[in-house]
């Protein structure tokens, strides 16, 4: 099953990649004209197709239309049609044959009580709370007519009052989270033509997951990350904090060795920056970290810490005490490599490419990304983590589920696009998202602001060139 929103997410990514809104209604009216036909047996019959003004109704009126073939077919408008909201399900409307049209509810009753099957394509997924009229009263009627009830994608009302208790629902892709025999009769699965490759892919549509702040929210409200980082090297902490600000983190915290502490503060007045004594991250500041961890959303560990002995057990010990969420990268992932039960129970982002999945997991990738897939999942479930393969084509998985990110390009093989991406991931996640859901947008962002700036300077791009990109990105496709 599928939960409402990633249907939506899905049905964005689905016009992203070139698949038409009105090739879906098509496809999805047609079926449900199929189920009709074959679970009810509608043929000569009298059929009444109950309406909404948005693309449920609009695949109401592609059924009608494929329906008015073999059945006596009236279409029942819930509001005026000058009310249709969508240019597709206008399209749909305008390409009715002449199929009677009811407006309202002056004649619902008596179309119900004449109708032989009644297609219920009033209201779809992510409805809540109390519905308004005439929806309410036209779903009361539906389930006071005694008549059979064909649902389309979802009963309407399906998540809010009052639902439809149809006799069967034609699912459109999938059926729906939370779905069953009792809330939507037999449930007949549709395919709509979404292709296999779309449904697998990350696209723009994840950003209807993205926590857009209240009008209402101040500082620290929105995202407070702590990076552990640098030392060694002192360009990664500050790369990984303009990933965590580009995609909206409120604050960045930088824990770093003394020997960077100046370099990082000075990329930006926006980073406020904690020295830790020494060259190198070691166990006797484990203890200052906590604390610092204690007041933030999520972290971002690794890039830049270098190797030494020391510094990898001081990482391993801050990823068992600390439980937020976090992102491992660099050289926090050979850390956890040497003793990956330092993951059990966290809610991590392992940001590897192929080589340091080699270290992490002991296994070599195949080149192609279908081939990758499986390894990467088994790895991610063995581990309890969501895993974000860096390659030419990312593959994000929990374990279980499993994307493919498209974005990107050549050029960001110059250094420092990963610790970007790690910081990108960390400052979804202290926004609340979910490691997977990070992940998945994260790449996607990430991939897409190199794209912008590999358009401007193809292969003189730069890791801060990513960065840069990033706010135009979400003013892209945040809606």
């Amino acid at each position: 099953m599928i939960p409402a929103i990633e249907m939506r997410v899905l049905d964005r990514n689905a016009v992203h990649f070139g698949v038409s809104i009105l090739e879906l209604m098509e496809n999805a009216g047609k079926a449900v004209a199929d189920v009709a036909r074959k679970a009810f047996r509608v043929a000569g019959k009298r059929v009444l197709i109950v309406c909404g003004t948005g693309n449920n109704g609009g695949d109401g009126f592609v059924a009608a239309r494929h329906l008015a073939q073999d059945c006596r077919v009236e279409v029942l408008l819930a509001r005026s049609p000058a009310q249709i909201g969508t240019q597709e399900a206008r399209t749909n409307f305008a390409r009715l044959p002449e199929v009677p049209v009811l407006e309202g509810l002056d004649r619902s009753e008596d179309a119900m009580a004449r109708a032989d099957l009644i297609i219920d394509g009033l209201l779809g997924i992510g409805v809540e709370g109390i519905l308004r009229e005439p929806f309410a009263e036209l779903i009361q009627e539906m389930n006071a007519s005694g008549k059979p009830i064909l649902s389309v994608d979802v009963p309407s009302g399906f998540g809010a009052a009052p639902t439809v208790k149809p006799t069967a629902t034609a699912a459109l892709h999938a059926a729906k989270e939370g779905m069953t025999v009792a809330n939507s009769g037999e449930i007949h699965v549709a395919d709509i033509g979404i292709p296999p490759r779309v449904a697998r892919s990350i696209g723009p549509g994840e950003f209807l997951l993205y926590p857009t702040p209240s009008s209402e929210s101040h500082k620290g409200q929105n995202g407070n990350v702590l990076i552990v980082s640098g030392g060694p090297f002192t360009g990664a902490p500050a790369l990984v904090a303009f990933g965590a600000l580009g995609v909206g983190a409120d604050l960045v915290h930088i824990a770093t060795p003394l020997v960077a502490y100046q370099v990082v503060a000075s990329f930006s007045p926006s980073f406020i920056v904690h020295p830790l004594p020494g060259n190198h991250l070691l166990s006797t500041e484990i203890r200052h970290v906590i604390e610092l961890a204690a007041k933030a959303d999520a972290l971002a560990i690794g890039p830049g810490l270098g190797d030494t002995e020391g510094t990898l057990d001081a990482v391993r010990e801050i990823v068992r005490a600390v439980s937020l969420p976090m992102v491992i990268d660099a050289d926090g992932i050979k850390a956890v490599a040497a003793d990956v039960a330092c993951l059990r129970g966290k809610r991590a982002v392992i940001t590897p490419h192929a080589r340091e999945f080699r270290v992490l997991t002991g296994k070599d990738l195949p080149s192609a990304p279908e081939a990758r897939a499986d390894i990467v999942r088994d790895a991610a479930k063995a581990l309890g983590v969501t895993i974000l393969l860096k390659g030419h084509v990312d593959i994000v998985t929990d374990g279980d589920r499993v994307k493919f990110n498209y974005t990107g390009n050549p050029g960001m093989t110059v250094g420092g696009t990963g610790d970007v991406l790690c910081g990108v991931t960390a400052g979804l996640m202290s926004k609340g998202m979910t490691p997977f859901d990070a992940a998945r947008l994260a790449a996607f962002t990430n991939g897409y602001a190199g794209d912008l700036a590999f358009k401007e300077k193809s292969y003189g791009i730069t890791a801060p060139d990513v960065a840069d990109n990033l706010g135009r990105v979400l003013a892209e496709f945040l809606t």
